[in-house]
């Protein structure tokens, strides 16, 4: 018999604990190679643990426990294999079956169900998928009340429907909004992830002299292109055209003329970057995260719009990794998409400065003595005042609105073709 031994892998450098956020499979279940056993939330990521070779394991820690780094939390005996899958009989057309035949088949099929609903339960056993838990929500049934027919027992959205057309009892509300009058608390442990985005944003208001300035953008030559080129960029590229690559070349080519926006303060040093590489807040299942995107200065408009898709599907699918997230020299944060009119940005330490979006709203703006219609949209740059004056940060917001309110800057390093073409 030979016995495996898992240990917690590191997640990163200086990171010793991790915390056991869900156990995939359970003691005395017997898995296949590469197989996800657990999900491990780290200071910075969750990672999941995936069995090195098949055999029945055995859990050591529980869910919610804290253990180190290197430390075995899982054995599995390699003695037991997981059972063959049995291969579907192929089905022969031989003409119309005797009735004996039929009456048979339908005999073997009863006796060969019967043992599934005797079947162990498994983690996802009266789970509600999604699209279930939606229509649950709606229509106040609970989960005891259904019988799962998906993998492992789990609730779909059509168990949900064919319980709700056969007459399903559900609870009448309390009230006729969402409460439903319960005085209920609930206690959930912080995660690691949670824990450490809490240090470090109280350790920002305390350790940096931190200013926010405000100032409004003119959407429509943003508009104007998106709606011109759209499908043509779609068609070349898969991908709708978004504010945020817009957003990321007008930032590189500002960060080029007031570098101090693009540095960091190291002890009694500052470190003047002169590089680019741009976090991109996108929401996460975990939480808001931050992945880099590297050397964006570099990049056309297509290549950062890939980038940043990217980015958001391996946030989406949970799969970004500390690496992904390390070494940012600006972040940009769009609290527009959730309909945020104006906020401050906190700053992502060790980074100097932090560019906040918001929602795009028509207003009337008054254009060459008239009164006209406008998509506007209000933009916040939050900065350390140690590092950057306030010249420098008003000079850098009214940079990112010269170039987006005039796209035809992004090429020509902030200035207009004719300021090039005469030297200027």
């Amino acid at each position: 018999m030979a016995i495996i031994e898992l240990k917690v892998p590191s997640p990163g450098e200086s990171i010793t604990e991790v915390i056991i956020a869900r156990w995939v499979r359970n003691t005395g279940d017997v898995v296949e190679k590469d197989e996800v056993l657990a999900e491990v939330d780290s200071d910075k990521a969750t990672l999941t643990l995936n069995a090195e070779e098949s055999g029945k394991i055995e859990v050591l820690a529980a869910e919610g426990d804290t253990v180190k780094v290197g430390q075995v939390v899982v054995k599995i005996d390699t003695s037991f294999k997981p059972e063959a899958k049995a291969e579907a009989p192929k089905a022969v057309a031989t003409g119309p079956a005797p009735a004996s035949a039929v009456a048979a088949t339908k005999a073997a099929a009863v006796s060969s169900a019967a043992p599934a609903s005797s079947s162990p339960t498994t983690y996802a056993t009266g789970t509600a998928s999604p699209a279930a838990a939606k229509l649950m929500a709606e229509n106040n049934i609970q989960a005891s009340q259904l019988t799962g027919s998906g993998k492992d027992g789990r609730i779909s959205k059509k168990d949900v429907l064919a319980a709700l057309s056969n007459g399903l009892h559900t609870a009448e509300k309390v009230l006729s909004n969402s409460w439903q009058g319960e005085r209920e608390k609930e206690r959930v442990k912080m995660t690691s992830l949670r824990k450490t985005v809490a240090k470090r944003l109280v350790a920002v208001k305390n350790e940096t002299a931190m200013l926010t300035t405000f100032n409004e953008v003119d959407m429509s030559a943003i508009y104007a292109i998106r709606a011109k080129y759209k499908d043509k960029f779609k068609e070349v590229y898969g991908s709708n055209i978004g504010f945020m690559s817009f957003f990321t070349k007008a930032v590189t080519e500002a960060l080029f003329h007031f570098p101090a926006v693009n540095g960091m303060i190291d002890g009694e040093e500052i470190v003047y970057n002169k590089y680019c590489d741009i976090g991109i807040a996108v929401s996460a299942p975990k939480g808001l995260m931050v992945p880099v995107l590297r050397s964006a200065e570099l990049m056309s408009l297509a290549q950062i719009e890939m980038g940043i898709k990217e980015m958001a599907i391996k946030a989406r699918d949970g799969k970004l990794t500390i690496q992904d997230m390390e070494g940012g020299t600006f972040t940009i944060t769009n609290g527009g998409v959730f309909g945020s009119m104006m906020s401050t940005p906190i700053i992502n330490p060790p980074q100097s400065a932090i560019l906040g979006m918001h929602n795009v709203v028509e207003r009337p703006m008054a254009v060459n003595g008239q009164v006209l219609i406008r998509p506007m949209m209000y933009v916040a740059l939050s900065y350390d005042h140690r590092i950057i004056d306030g010249r420098e940060s008003v000079g850098f917001l009214v940079k990112v609105k010269e170039m987006l309110e005039n796209p035809n800057r992004m090429l020509f390093g902030g200035k207009n073709p004719e300021e090039i073409l005469l030297g200027l």
